[in-house]
């Protein structure tokens, strides 16, 4: 019986699935206000199932003919076949005001060191749309995201305001087809890579061109600043890492090096700018030898490899599946990724003591692509699923 009782202790409490409700449940996962009953904020039925407050149906909608697409699943509908989401609010009618934050939420009592909790979010869907990559600009600590929208290249300031956008979408050089990751390297210049053409785009801050890298790459995938104003590409197609240096104010290439070449379809990069580590995310493909499960492997600044890890073998430390599709350092050289089975974002220590596997968001996220953590030590998730930047920050208790 102790057992059993010990066992129950140790799931959440009732307040802590009643505000998880809060969040997960009567949030309009679009524009992030709590649902209600009074017109605006009430949850509407798409066809599809997926539930939006009714603002941001009107908002979806086309004026004339009423056409919009869930944001989430992409499946077309009208808004006159909306409807309202009853579950929803019969929920609302049950818990009545919004939920208080508990004494811990509010700080009175102390949480796990180090534990992070989300502090607010930006974007959401028309502002973003199904967004790939995320970045800082190292100066400024401007949050810079590439995303499908018409201009592919969006710049936030530090309150999530939109502060300028640019990178047509077209068929010229200098336009942005399918971006897939992109950095901002210490002297602000925004790179992109772009798989509509293959290429490596380098931008001024203000959008400007400065530089375009065709025909080098198979197809250029994941993208980072270096500490000493390089980039490193990764080619998922060749399987390899590239050194990128260039003059980028004058738009002039000075040299590229093959880091790596015997990579299997290698994606997310990240570099450490307190060791100068590398690390690379592997996605092999299915059809492909060996191991199919997302690998992390860490290279010296030397390329030397020091660890790996893949995500079966993660597995073995965590209770429940791991998908990996992004990863970065924090600022004491820890190796960070995100998971989407999860979803979560996982911590898997220094690359000298792989696994050393520590959860560090579990709620919250429902497809998160692209990390990154601002001088401040907050972090930064980017969730494709719900068209959004969410800014975490760590509670030391």
């Amino acid at each position: 019986m102790g057992e059993v009782a010990a066992a129950r202790g140790s799931g959440p409490s009732l307040p802590e699935l009643l505000r998880e409700a809060e969040t997960s449940l009567l949030e309009c996962k679009v524009c992030f206000e709590r649902f209600g009953p009074r017109q605006q904020r009430r949850p509407r039925n798409l066809p599809c199932g997926h539930v939006v407050c009714l603002a941001c149906v009107a908002a979806l909608a086309h004026p004339r003919t009423l056409a919009l697409e869930c944001p989430f699943c992409r499946r077309a509908c009208r808004a006159c076949d909306t409807s309202d989401c009853l579950p929803v609010l019969h929920l609302l009618e049950l818990l009545g005001a919004p939920l208080p934050r508990s004494p811990t939420a509010a700080g009175a009592a102390p949480r796990t060191p180090g534990a992070l909790t989300c502090h607010h979010a930006f974007g959401g869907w028309g502002t973003l749309v199904n967004p790939t990559g995320l970045a800082l600009c190292p100066k400024t600590g401007r949050v810079v995201v590439v995303h499908d929208g018409r201009r592919r290249v969006k710049i936030f300031d530090a309150g999530g305001g939109c502060a300028h956008q640019f990178g047509e979408k077209g068929d010229a050089a200098q336009d942005v087809r399918y971006p897939l990751d992109v950095t901002v390297t210490s002297d602000c210049h925004v790179v992109v890579t772009d798989a509509g053409d293959r290429s490596v785009k380098v931008f001024d801050f203000l959008g400007q061109v400065k530089l375009v890298l065709g025909g080098q790459f198979s197809l250029p995938w994941g993208v980072e600043a270096t500490p000493k104003n390089g980039v490193v590409v990764t080619d998922a197609e060749a399987g390899s890492l590239h050194l990128l240096e260039a003059d980028f104010p004058e738009g002039v290439l000075r040299r590229t090096q093959r880091l790596q070449g015997d990579l299997c379809s290698p994606r997310g990069v990240a570099v450490s700018w307190l060791t100068g580590a590398i690390a690379v995310l592997e996605h092999p493909s299915a059809r492909g030898p060996g191991p199919r499960s997302p690998r992390v492997k860490v290279f010296s600044s030397g390329m030397q490899l020091i660890s790996q890890v893949d995500t079966f073998g993660l597995g073995l430390f965590f209770p429940s599946k791991i998908t990996a599709s992004a990863v970065t350092f924090d600022h004491q050289g820890n190796v960070v990724v995100a998971d989407t089975s999860g979803p979560a974002v996982l911590c898997l220590g220094k690359p000298e003591e792989f696994p050393a596997l520590k959860p560090m968001v579990t709620h919250g996220l429902c497809h998160p692509v692209a990390l990154a953590f601002t001088k401040e030590n907050s972090l930064l998730v980017l969730d494709t699923a719900s068209h959004s930047v969410k800014v975490y920050k760590v509670d030391w208790g």
